[in-house]
């Protein structure tokens, strides 16, 4: 990629982002992402493809570096899975606490809880490396299981920290705490294990 590309591609993320704070994804248009980067009105087709790769890209640029460092460490050491799941959640609390953090946090529920595959290339943005982690400290479940699992936890995390209405309250530590000890649980928890206990209630 040339300068000049990259340039055009970082005056672009900086326009989406800038617009998506002020108005929110559904009125943001490739057309005004454009004019707010003053290029050529096909340069968000020709560099990202399409307005959700752009977005991609937008959360990719700004949040892979908070996981990258702490979940490589912690794949490297073969960490326990609440050691992974505290650090997944730790960031999202930080980012809770700034508009632009409230931002990429509704805008990553939205894409993942979609279901669509939206290209993500940043390692951590991928259930495998996860799936892979829970897998080493709980061989008992399953490759398939892991991944419905942390699907499941991911529903959890981000319908907590990037709901629609997310803004309108800041999670407390206590609820952090309960959060974080609920999905460990629930993805550590034995099959056998977890339908004795739903048979309790």
């Amino acid at each position: 990629m040339s300068r000049a590309e990259s340039d055009t591609r970082e005056r672009l993320l900086a326009a989406a982002e800038r617009l998506l704070l002020e108005s929110g994804y559904e009125k943001v248009s490739i057309r005004a992402v454009c004019t707010a980067a003053e290029v050529n009105p096909a340069a968000v087709h020709y560099h990202f493809g399409s307005k959700d790769a752009l977005v991609v890209a937008l959360l990719q640029s700004r949040l892979a570096p908070l996981w990258e460092s702490s979940m490589d460490g912690l794949a490297q050491r073969s960490a326990t899975v609440a050691e992974c799941v505290a650090a997944v959640i730790e960031p999202l609390v930080t980012l809770a606490d700034d508009p632009a953090g409230r931002l990429y946090l509704r805008l990553l529920a939205r894409l993942v809880q979609s279901r669509r595959d939206m290209g993500w290339t940043a390692r951590w943005f991928a259930l495998a490396p996860f799936v892979e982690l829970l897998r080493g400290q709980c061989p008992w479940v399953s490759e398939r299981e892991a991944r419905a699992r942390w699907l499941l936890a991911f529903d959890l995390i981000l319908g907590r920290f990037g709901a629609p209405l997310a803004d309108d309250h800041i999670l407390s530590p206590h609820a952090v705490t309960t959060l974080r000890e609920f999905v460990t649980a629930g993805l550590c928890t034995p099959a056998d294990q977890r339908t004795t206990l739903l048979e309790k209630r």
